[in-house]
Order: structure tokens, then sequence, then C-alpha cells
């Protein structure tokens, strides 16, 4: 095994890394200013025992752990099983996130199965509905099955901030800058997903909820002026 391979596969420094993304990201929000828009028929839902489904574009992931406020509910995530997966869902996990890691072994039924379970235990589900490894900003169907599925009402988020690292990844990931302006955004997805719903009427949902995405992200970007 080279050495990079160990050093990659080592439990402490697999553990040093979270720490330090977790500690960045705790600083980073800590030490900005953020507004918070729109959170309000989220949280109301939540406060009534509901769980709803979370979206996101993969590039606005980071700031999950403060999109959600855990005190109205549990709150799990979709994380790939790679690698870089692995490290975001014990990121997340710092932050009190349950995970649900997805593999191109598992099947689209059994994971569905398991987020269903989820659900039905009274877990909110977030999941970045570009990934795991894009294309970046396409929505999958994903969310439209489990709302299908459960009824559960489906909310679109984002962040920005004025000053933040985009990283050269497929996703351009953002980390935001400590001593930054920021804002979250959350919106909800007024669309009603029928029960019996054909291929054309998944599409159509599909293209709009990538739709709301784009929108909610721009806004956000607007806001803090990278736009």
């Amino acid at each position: 095994m080279s050495l990079r391979r160990k050093i990659a596969d080592s439990k402490r420094v697999n553990r040093a890394v979270e720490s330090f993304f977790a500690g960045y990201i705790r600083f980073a929000q800590r030490t900005s200013r953020w507004e918070a828009e729109g959170f309000e028929a989220m949280d109301a839902v939540l406060a009534q025992g509901e769980p709803v489904i979370f979206s996101v574009w993969h590039q606005r992931l980071v700031m999950a752990p403060f999109m959600f406020n855990q005190d109205l509910g549990k709150f799990c995530s979709l994380t790939s099983s790679a690698r870089a997966g692995r490290l975001v869902g014990k990121v997340l996990g710092r932050f009190g996130f349950a995970t649900i890691p997805m593999s191109s072994h598992k099947r689209h039924v059994a994971l569905s199965r398991e987020v269903l379970r989820h659900i039905g235990e009274g877990y909110s589900i977030g999941i970045a509905v570009d990934g795991p490894r894009g294309p970046a900003r396409q929505a999958s169907t994903v969310p439209i099955v489990w709302a299908r599925s459960t009824g559960k009402r489906v909310f679109v988020l984002s962040w920005s901030a004025n000053r933040a690292l985009t990283f050269p990844s497929w996703d351009r990931i953002m980390l935001p800058v400590p001593f930054s302006r920021g804002v979250l955004m959350c919106r909800e997805w007024n669309e009603t997903v029928p029960r019996k719903a054909d291929a054309e009427t998944v599409e159509t949902l599909r293209l709009n909820l990538q739709s709301a995405l784009d929108t909610i992200t721009d806004d956000s970007d607007r806001r803090t002026g990278r736009l």
C-alpha cells in the first residue's frame, strides 16, 4: 500500500481533518454576520412534528448545519459512500446530524426504503439534489419520488457570503470566510406531486425544482454582492 493511501485511510488523520473542517465552519459562522430569510414556513411545519424534505445544491451543502433547527426535529442527510462523501458525513455528524451513505452498489429501491424508514421515524431528510457526482446544478428526481411516496413538504435552501472560498471541484463547493457578511435562505417548493405521476409529469416537476433551486441560489448571491 502506498504512503498516500495509508495516510488517506488513517483513522487518526481522518478524525483530524473532520475536526478541522467542523471547527472552521463553526468559526466562520460565529464570526460572520448572517441574515436568515424565509425559514418561518419550514420551522412551523417542524414545530408541528412533521418532517420535511430539504433540498440544496451540492455547492452550498457545508452550511446545512445552520439551515435546520434541530430543536424542532431530527435531521438526516444523504452522503456519498466515496471518501469525500464519508468526510462530509462525519463532519455533519459532528453537528448532530444522522447520515445515510449512498453507494453505486446500493440499489435505488433499497436506498429509498432506508430513507422512507427514516422519514417514518420522524427524520427530516436533506439531499444535495445534484450529488454525489453531478453534473452541477442538474437536479435528480429523487426528492420528487420521496415527496410522492410520503406527501411531505419540500423546501429549497441556499446560503451565500460576500467572501467565500471556492474549490476547483466538480461542484465548485464553497466555504464562507470568517468575518464575512452572509445570508441563509429558505423557500417552500409549492408544487403538488401526484401520487401516480407519470414520467412526463415527474420530468416537468424535476425541471421546476431545478429552477427553484437556481433562483434561490442566485438570489442569495445577489444579496451578498456575488452576482
